[in-house]
């Protein structure tokens, strides 16, 4: 069987972005060690395309998919920012109740990949609402670097309260069945953590990507 270039990438590359991805590493730091393995023969192009996300080549649901429909909500959030806003993903034509999931989003923001999940979601019949922790600050600004530093300086008690409060809308969505599930990575997994212990009746399930 053919290997593919990422399987002969060092672990030492993955750890490192393993920890730039996490805020342990800068951007600048991150590159200038890839470009020491660049200096031992890795072409820098197989590097970052095997490190670094490509959202449209990951999209596996488009936004315009015949399926669903997609739209920007806001929410209140009066222990939090005030007022909060996410990505809405229904299925097209709703019958009666839904369970509906809330998707939580990495430490950068409402990202592209975290949309696509939600579209997923809608697709096979759930109500998914993805809100945008950075929505306070203008939202996500289009790279995860950026977005990054922005949730960096944010209150982090205001955005926990901000998702509880996006979890109470989503639960009351006129099609909810009134069954709230949450998935979340990275940050989001400590959010869905949180979700759960923050109010045992708030969410039915909870699925934290190492939160």
């Amino acid at each position: 069987m053919n290997k593919s270039p990422s399987d002969h990438i060092p672990q030492e590359a993955f750890d490192w972005y393993d920890e730039y991805a996490h805020g342990l590493m800068d951007r600048r730091t991150f590159m200038k060690k890839l470009g020491g393995l660049a200096a031992l023969g890795f072409s820098m192009a197989v590097l970052t395309s095997a490190l670094l996300p490509n959202y449209a080549l990951a999209e596996q649901v488009s936004f315009n998919d015949d399926d669903i429909t997609a739209t920007y909500e806001e929410f209140d959030s009066p222990n939090g920012h005030g007022k909060g806003k996410g990505y809405l993903a229904t299925p097209k034509n709703i019958e009666g109740k839904l369970p509906v999931v809330l998707v939580i989003h990495e430490n950068r923001g409402l990202n592209p990949y975290v949309k696509d999940v939600a579209r997923r979601l809608a697709k096979v019949g759930f109500i998914a609402f993805a809100p945008d922790a950075l929505f306070p600050l203008g939202g996500y600004p289009g790279n995860d670097d950026e977005g990054r530093a922005m949730q960096k300086t944010m209150d982090r008690a205001k955005i926990q309260n901000d998702f509880v409060a996006a979890a109470h809308f989503l639960k009351s969505h006129a099609n909810s069945n009134g069954k709230l599930g949450a998935v979340g990575f990275c940050f989001g997994g400590y959010i869905v953590n949180y979700l759960a212990a923050v109010d045992s009746n708030l969410i039915s399930a909870g699925v934290p990507f190492y939160g």
